[in-house]
């Protein structure tokens, strides 16, 4: 069965507002992905790309890139670090920088275990733990992104990117309105010169238009 016949056959038994408010929901859903926050720098994000056409702005994040941009960053500036990697395995820097790579590659089932390792090595890097968060939200699991990110918490509890990401996957993940404002709002408290203040404030209206539904709503998976 095709998505589209899946998903009009989930509606076929909804009323005409429980339908409305679901294909509000999974529209949002994928605005909402291109709103995480990485946590830690990005080194694929100036890295000079061979052939590449040249983009409108030189500084632009790995997100902006084209497909084809990212996966030759990848292959260019990732054996280098990989043959690294073999004399010096506990390098949590070098760590890092691959598991950036891959995420920035949007190949975040590869990013996830180099994030793991740094944080074998160093379980107080929330950066890096925020960053294992986002990777689990788009390979899907909810659960494993909010856990990643209470856990950053406990040791920085202002922390701007991991407040901004656990409300995003409150609400997208858990559809949980009344949690992700909460949390919205404790960033705003705490981070007043946060600079996605207005993009915040933005989701917090589009949330408390969902303050109605159940938490826990089953929604599409997480689009990236």
């Amino acid at each position: 069965m095709s998505d589209d016949n899946a998903t009009k056959s989930n509606m076929a038994g909804w009323t005409p507002t429980q339908g409305y408010v679901m294909a509000v929901v999974c529209l949002l859903i994928g605005i909402a992905g291109g709103y995480l926050t990485r946590g830690s720098s990005s080194p694929m994000a100036t890295a000079p790309v061979p052939n590449a056409q040249p983009m409108a702005n030189p500084a632009a994040s790995p997100s902006q890139m084209a497909p084809q941009e990212l996966q030759q960053a990848l292959a260019q500036q990732l054996p280098p670090l990989q043959e690294r990697l073999k004399s010096d395995p506990n390098n949590a820097e070098l760590l890092a920088d691959v598991g950036n790579m891959y995420f920035d590659a949007r190949q975040y089932n590869q990013a996830a275990p180099y994030y793991r390792r740094v944080l074998q090595l160093q379980p107080r890097n929330t950066d890096v733990r925020t960053d294992l968060g986002i990777a689990y939200w788009f390979l899907g699991n909810a659960d494993q992104a909010i856990g990643e990110f209470q856990t950053a918490l406990k040791t920085a509890p202002t922390q701007a990117n991991t407040l901004f990401n656990l409300g995003v996957v409150q609400w997208k993940g858990k559809m949980d309105a009344e949690a992700a404002l909460a949390t919205w709002q404790k960033l705003l408290d705490t981070n007043p010169g946060f600079a996605g203040k207005d993009k915040v404030v933005q989701m917090m209206a589009q949330a408390r238009r969902h303050l109605g539904i159940q938490p826990g709503t089953k929604t599409d998976k997480p689009m990236q």
